[in-house]
């Protein structure tokens, strides 16, 4: 489609979308994280099934990071019409639930509490995956889309501490504020998943978190969708296609000594999430 015509439907859709709000749904579920661990894919299968409901226009409303400010009227409008859910509940039996995918509510500090807050019941699915591939992934993707500037991911990574010194407070002092370097250069903090699980755990509660593996889920597909259908109380309804999305390959080879002292870096953090996978991290094994 036209770049012009895209917008303007996508103009239209928002205008219809406020002025129906009060009709529509608001997600029992959404994929909250971590930013490249497969959280495309995963969203992608899932929209396959005929009882998850994506949202209107894009995967991810970054509503309870970004856009919060605009209010929870703008963020339904995100969602289907309830005429849509009641149909396909007459269809079927059962009724769909509506879901969104926003990688960045998971290391946002505010939007776990947003989420708790606004969508009481919402279960949440997490992706978790090689917290030093995850750093080295994130990075090309940062590069390529020109929100980083460091070619080397090593000095990215040196630069961390640095460009995040008093972001995280800049962001809760002023909630409605958006912050370039917490959002984009956190190559280390967004790999720490036990710290970001943490916060999970007294707003959400344990038994409305599925955490996945995602090199398990890459390697087993149909395993994984089976275990999400068992967390959403959904049926089985078909064959999905798995496809691996939004790949990207790596500038260069990182060197030994930075891989080894980065695994060291993440050992703690990745001890932690044993609780959470119920098994050790595949990365670990």
């Amino acid at each position: 489609m036209n770049p012009t015509v895209k917008r303007s439907v996508h103009a239209v859709s928002r205008t219809t979308g406020r002025i129906t709000s009060a009709a529509r749904i608001l997600p029992s579920f959404m994929i909250t994280g971590a930013q490249r661990c497969g959280t495309t894919s995963l969203y992608r299968a899932l929209s396959q099934h005929p009882l998850m409901l994506k949202p209107v226009l894009h995967k991810g409303v970054h509503y309870f990071d970004v856009n919060y400010a605009k209010g929870l009227s703008w963020y339904r409008a995100h969602f289907p019409l309830e005429a849509t859910v009641s149909r396909l509940q007459r269809r079927y039996g059962i009724r769909p639930q509506a879901f969104e995918s926003s990688p960045y509510y998971l290391f946002h500090p505010l939007a776990t509490a947003r989420i708790g807050w606004d969508l009481p019941g919402v279960k949440l699915i997490v992706l978790v995956r090689d917290p030093v591939e995850r750093a080295r992934s994130a990075h090309a993707h940062e590069l390529a889309r020109g929100f980083e500037h460091e070619a080397s991911f090593e000095r990215a990574v040196a630069l961390e501490e640095e460009r995040l010194q008093g972001e995280e407070e800049r962001v809760c002092a002023s909630p409605n504020s958006v912050s370039l370097s917490h959002r984009h250069h956190a190559y280390l903090g967004r790999g720490r998943y036990a710290h970001q699980l943490a916060r999970l755990d007294p707003l959400i509660g344990p038994d409305r978190v599925l955490v996945l593996d995602s090199h398990r889920f890459f390697a087993d597909p149909a395993e994984s969708y089976d275990r999400v259908l068992h967390f959403l109380g959904l049926p089985h309804m078909g064959d999905p296609v798995f496809e691996r999305h939004n790949a990207r390959s790596r500038p260069s080879e990182m060197p030994e000594s930075l891989r080894t002292r980065l695994y060291d870096h993440f050992e703690p953090w990745d001890s932690m999430l044993t609780t959470w996978l119920g098994t050790t991290p595949s990365w670990r094994m």
